[in-house]
């Protein structure tokens, strides 16, 4: 016969490695939560408008930046329409392919608001009728999307728009564009 032997009794230690890695886990969520709602809250990102008056209550082509994308036209349209509207004062920020790859009839104009100061300008360049959406862009950019109807600009482009007196208009923020030294990181 076998005899049963008493099995040892398990020593009681204490386990000290699981709450102390348990503790420093929620110490470095806690402080990684503290660091995202600061950075959150007190955000020091650059204005994307600065509401001004605007002297002699008129909006004229250097107060407003433009991107000029083709939804459609020609290869070549939105480089060449760019550059008319920079001889004409205008600020061009972006000149590419539609972001959405979306085809457009003729033309449409993209801005903050229908009827915004900044989109009648940009309206009063065109020839053709153009189609204007409203997209509420806290920046007030406006975007020229050339269609597959495009054909030019108008001869004469509308050189202000009056706004109402002393009125506030928010004018995008305009950032000079200059040479990057070679041998530098444009980033």
């Amino acid at each position: 016969m076998t005899a049963l032997h008493p099995q040892p009794r398990p020593h009681r230690r204490l386990h000290w490695r699981t709450p102390v890695t348990m503790v420093v886990l929620l110490g470095i969520l806690f402080g990684g939560f503290w660091w995202g709602w600061n950075s959150l809250t007190d955000s020091s990102a650059e204005p994307n408008c600065v509401e001004q008056k605007l002297p002699n209550n008129r909006l004229v082509p250097k107060q407003v930046v433009l991107n000029i994308y083709n939804g459609g036209a020609r290869a070549g349209s939105a480089a060449r329409i760019g550059e008319e509207l920079k001889k004409r004062g205008f600020n061009v920020g972006k000149i590419a392919n539609e972001p959405k790859g979306d085809k457009i009839d003729v033309v449409e104009v993209r801005g903050a608001t229908t009827d915004g100061p900044e989109v009648k300008l940009a309206l009063g360049q065109l020839n053709q009728k153009a189609k204007t959406v409203a997209d509420a862009r806290p920046d007030h950019t406006v975007d020229i999307v050339l269609g597959i109807g495009f054909t030019k600009l108008n001869a004469k482009g509308v050189p202000s728009i009056a706004v109402p007196a002393d009125s506030v208009v928010c004018l995008p923020v305009v950032r000079p564009s200059q040479p990057i030294p070679s041998g530098q990181n444009p980033n």
